[in-house]
Parts: C-alpha cells; sequence; structure tokens
C-alpha cells in the first residue's frame, strides 16, 4: 500500500492516509478496490477493463479528536477524468482533470464520529475532447495504446491546517546574483496581520534566517543563499548548485505565527539552485554547456499501470537509468506523481514534463487542456529536475496545426502561457514536429530497414545536421506554416524503438499469442544485433554538429509494446554497462 506523504514539497507532520480498501462499484457490479491503484490493475484488487463511464467510492474514517478546532483538509493526488466527492451525503466540491490535485475543506461535513466518503468519478472512453494520453479507448491495447485507467490512480489524504496557515510556496533560485525568490500565499481565512519565519539550510549549515510580516495573503521575499556574493566578485559556488552528477538541495522550515507569537502552521520543503538557459543554439545548466541523455519514461508499471507499486519504484527507476548513462527522461503523455519528481529531485536526475493529450480540437477541449497545464506548473514548480515543459506531442490535439490558424494560436498560447507562469524553465510548443514558437527544435526520428547500413548511418547523420528542413527526417515538417528554424538547440527528442529479442520476453511473447496481442516495436533486433543497432544511433546523434541531446524510446516494455530497455516489470533485460558504455561515448 502507498503510504509515503504525497506532495513531497510541502511537508506536514500531522496527516492521515486513506489509502488502502475503499468499497467500488461500476455498472451493476461491487467490489473491494486498493487505493490508489485503478480497477484496470491487478494491484487494485480488481483488475478488470471496465466498459463503464461512471464509478463510485465509499469508505469510511474517523478523523483524529486532536484535530479538534483546526481545519481538516481532504486531498487528493489526481483522479481520471471528472469526478464529485461528498461527505456524509453532502457534496463538498467537484473536479475536471486527471492529472491535477485538489483538496476542499470539510470540516463543516464532518459529525465527528464514523464519517463517510464517496467519490463518483467519470472517464469517458470515447470522448476524444479530454486529456487521455496512451489510455487506448478499445477493449483491447494495441500499436502504442495501453489499457486506460478510470478513477482514483494518485494517494488520498486528510490533514488539519490552522485557519491562518500556508496555501503554497513557490522557490526561484537565482544563481547568477546567489538569491532565491520565496513566494507564498496564506489561507483564505488567514486573520491578518502574521507573521511568516523561514529556516534555509544547506546539510548541517544554516545559511538563512529571517521573517517577516503579512498584511496581505500573498507575499514574497528574497534570501540571499551565497551570502553576498554580489559583493565578493565572480566567485562561483558550483559545489551548492543542483546538478545530475551533484544533485544539492536546500532544506527550508517555514512557519506562520499570529500576532500573539503562537505558532499556526509549520511545513517543510526544499529547493535546489539551478539554472537552465539557451546561448548560441546550445542548451546550458548552471552556465555551462550540458549534453541531454535521455529516455522517453511512459511511467507504467506492469501489476500497478499508471500508479507505481511503491515509493521505491520511482527511486529504483531513477537508479536504473543513470546506471545506463542517462542524465534524464522526457516524460511521455503523463504528469507523473509528485514522488517521482522528488527522487529525481534527490537523486540528480533531469525531467522534461508533459501531460497526456487530448486527441480532437474544440474550444472546451482546448479550454481544459490549458487549465489541466496551469494547475501542472503550479503544482511542480519547486522542483530542480524539472528543466522543460512540453505543451503538446507531435501535434496530439491540434492535428491541422500546420496550417490552420486557431489551432496555431492555442499552441502558441500553451508556449506563451508557460513562460507567463515560470520563467526559470524551457518551453517547447509541440515537441516532433510542427512546432510554432519554441525554445528547443525538437525532432522525432525512426529511421529504419536500410539494407545498407552505411547508407542508413549516412542518411540518418545528414538529416540531423539539416533539421531546418530535414525533408528525411520525419514525414512531417518541423515547423507549422508561418514559422521556422531560428538557431534553437536542436534535440533529438524520440529516436531508437528497438525491441530486443530475448528469453525474457518469451513468456510475455506466449501470453500476447494467447491473448492475441502483438508485439509491437518500431524495429527488432536481437543480442549483440541491439547493441550495434542502439550504437549506430546514438553515434549519428553525436556526429551532429547541431544536436544538444537524444531522447531514445523507451525505458520499459508497455503492454503489446516491447522497445523498452527493462522489461515490463522494470527489470534489466541486459547487463546496464553496456549501454552506458555507448551513451559515455564522446560527442561534440
Amino acid at each position: 500500500m502507498r503510504e509515503e506523504y504525497p506532495r513531497p514539497d510541502f511537508v506536514r507532520e500531522e496527516w492521515m492516509s486513506l489509502n488502502g480498501r475503499w468499497d467500488f462499484a461500476w455498472g451493476d457490479r461491487q467490489a473491494e478496490i486498493e487505493v490508489p491503484f485503478v480497477c484496470q490493475s491487478r494491484l487494485s484488487g480488481i483488475e478488470v477493463r471496465i466498459r463503464e463511464d461512471a464509478v463510485t467510492y465509499r469508505r469510511s474514517f474517523e478523523v483524529p479528536k486532536s484535530w479538534r478546532g483546526r481545519r481538516v483538509i481532504l486531498h487528493f493526488g489526481a483522479v481520471d477524468y471528472r469526478c464529485r466527492v461528498f461527505v456524509n451525503g453532502s457534496c463538498v466540491g467537484g473536479h475536471v482533470g486527471g492529472q491535477t490535485p485538489f483538496s476542499y475543506d470539510i470540516t463543516d461535513f464532518l459529525s465527528w464520529g464514523e464519517e463517510m466518503l464517496t467519490v463518483n468519478a467519470e472517464d469517458p472512453a470515447d470522448d476524444e475532447t479530454i486529456a487521455r494520453g496512451k489510455q487506448f479507448w478499445e477493449e483491447q491495447s494495441r500499436f502504442i495504446w495501453y489499457t486506460p485507467s478510470t478513477g482514483i490512480w494518485q494517494s488520498v489524504w486528510l490533514e488539519p491546517a490552522a485557519e491562518t496557515s500556508l496555501s503554497w510556496v513557490h522557490f526561484t533560485p537565482d544563481i547568477d546574483e546567489g538569491t532565491v525568490k520565496i513566494e507564498f500565499r496564506l489561507s483564505d481565512a488567514a486573520v491578518l496581520p502574521c507573521s511568516v519565519s523561514l529556516d534555509i539550510r544547506f546539510g548541517e549549515r544554516e545559511v538563512f534566517q529571517g521573517s517577516m510580516v503579512c498584511r496581505r495573503r500573498q507575499c514574497s521575499l528574497t534570501a540571499d543563499i551565497f551570502q553576498k556574493r554580489a559583493m565578493e566578485g565572480s566567485f562561483h559556488f558550483v559545489g551548492n548548485y543542483w546538478s545530475p552528477e551533484n544533485p544539492q538541495l536546500y532544506d527550508v522550515e517555514m512557519r506562520v505565527l499570529d500576532d500573539t507569537g503562537a505558532e499556526t502552521d509549520r511545513i517543510s520543503s526544499y529547493f535546489g539552485m539551478r539554472k537552465i538557459h539557451v546561448e548560441n543554439g546550445r542548451l546550458y545548466l548552471n552556465n555551462q554547456p550540458y549534453y541531454h541523455k535521455l529516455v522517453l519514461d511512459q511511467g507504467y508499471w506492469k501489476d500497478g499501470l499508471v500508479t507505481a507499486p511503491s515509493d521505491q519504484a520511482y527511486a529504483d527507476d531513477i537508479r536504473k537509468c543513470k546506471a545506463m548513462g542517462f542524465n534524464g527522461c522526457r516524460k511521455h503523455e503523463k504528469a507523473e506523481d509528485p514522488r517521482f519528481l522528488y527522487w529525481a529531485d534527490r537523486l540528480g536526475f533531469l525531467v522534461w514534463e508533459a501531460m497526456a493529450s487530448f486527441w480532437s480540437y474544440t474550444p472546451q477541449a482546448a479550454s481544459a487542456f490549458l487549465k489541466e497545464w496551469t494547475d501542472v506548473i503550479q503544482r511542480d514548480y519547486n522542483h530542480p529536475c524539472i528543466v522543460v515543459w512540453g505543451m503538446l506531442n507531435e501535434s496530439w490535439g491540434v492535428p491541422r496545426v500546420y496550417d490552420n490558424p486557431r489551432q496555431q494560436a492555442f499552441a502558441r498560447t500553451l508556449y506563451y502561457m508557460a513562460r507567463a507562469l515560470d520563467g526559470t524553465r524551457l518551453v517547447i510548443s509541440n515537441d516532433g514536429w510542427e512546432m510554432v514558437d519554441t525554445d528547443i527544435c525538437a525532432v522525432h526520428s525512426y529511421m529504419h530497414g536500410e539494407k545498407d547500413d552505411t547508407v542508413q548511418h549516412e542518411r540518418f547523420a545528414g538529416a540531423l545536421k539539416e533539421v531546418g528542413r530535414f525533408p528525411e527526417l520525419s514525414e512531417r515538417l518541423p515547423f507549422a506554416r508561418g514559422f521556422a528554424y531560428g538557431g534553437q538547440p536542436a534535440v533529438l527528442t524520440e529516436c531508437g524503438g528497438i525491441a530486443l529479442k530475448t528469453d525474457q520476453t518469451e513468456q510475455s511473447r506466449e501470453t500476447a499469442i494467447r491473448e492475441q496481442v502483438e508485439e509491437w516495436g518500431y524495429t527488432s533486433a536481437s543480442g549483440e544485433d541491439f547493441l550495434k543497432e542502439y550504437e549506430r544511433i546514438i553515434t549519428a546523434v553525436y556526429e551532429s554538429d547541431l544536436m544538444n541531446g537524444f531522447c531514445y524510446t523507451q525505458l520499459t516494455d508497455v503492454e503489446q509494446e516491447t522497445n523498452g530497455l527493462l522489461t515490463a516489470d522494470h527489470r534489466y533485460k541486459f547487463s546496464p554497462e553496456l549501454i552506458r558504455k555507448v551513451n559515455d561515448k564522446k560527442h561534440k
């Protein structure tokens, strides 16, 4: 059962998990379900690929009596896709969007005895306007589409909060000035004025301690982390920067005090001093050129589907990626659980964040997608591991973006919205092709099948050097009509996709045959042939003067898609040193 604290960058000591056994109903059927695993997964205890759009969850709980006198907040990490929440029969609120968190103050609905919590969730399988990502709408998975996920898929929990408490906090580091800007908001019911104190530590060393009187609900202050660096010249505190090679973090404790000096709230958080920017067609990390060696990560598990079986599973995946010589991942069609981001922060792993796409463009779909993206950015702002926001993928949801002014306007709106909300990260308008305004020229290519490996290598390498037009790199043009390559850093953000033929995949192959599911990959190879093909692809990328990195497809097998470097249960298919040897080759 998932029992770790779900919100790692905004931690309160007192809380109560509501994960575990709930009553569950769909159609005319009922069963018990293990939350937060969706009913389609084995770990839910149900493992049924339901066809009903609507499901109902119910469970009882008791609030600790020691919480009386404070507000009781009910939190949901994510529920796919629409839901309404009831406490003791009264509706406390509803939410739309399957990727983002939401919460309710349920204090006034409590009996302070045995309480009843009900969640009605709706996930229409045939609605192409909702953001569903890789979830398939047909009865059987195939090609690149996977088992759908209905309802609660991240943690549910309770915590007490005083009337005067913190709602959120954002940390914006500036390594050039040696400072961090701290913006925060107090609860709507906060009694003003009040005081907020901060204690920032780097390991055992205290680097900042201060407080301020708040007369408004939203406030900010700037902390001098490198201690008057501006007065000390250009000395670089490189050892204090966050990077995959040196994931240094600063721990924060924030306290809220009322006008009598009594503490009303306390949260723990953290941040990293890190900078990502573009200069002369290159990607920079902490003012140094930095090459991105990424792996495409779908965020699926054989038994949990979109929900990891344990918190440790996130850390294990990152450690395995780093053992193979990758320094980051491109999350694909999924805003991942914040616990993954926590481990990426702690272990040092770049993340290109994404969200599930919708399919059919309508004004309503565009509005819902835009709202959900703003919620993702709000939720994940503090994680230093995130360096890129990837707004759209391969024109999904905007199939006519190449020449349709309305869809182009939407793609541009997403780009500028992300830039307006977060000036510390890079933004890609449409990853893969048909880009509009973008900070990175992000292109996809799966070039396979040439009988003459030399010819194939030359075509591939040559196309990379001509990324401004690359007629052979993809069936789509890199930029939408009216837009052109402007010298942005180029990254091959999807390549490879080789399905490895090994003894470890025989069982899955037998299962696929029995269930009439065709295994799929962009190409396939076995043993040494796989390594030769992998090396050919990565070498071609490294030989490109233009490329700033690559993203290999993909980290794990997912159902019938067997082109992972790991199996569907996240085990190595072969020694990670063999992949690392290729990834560690010198690039230009």
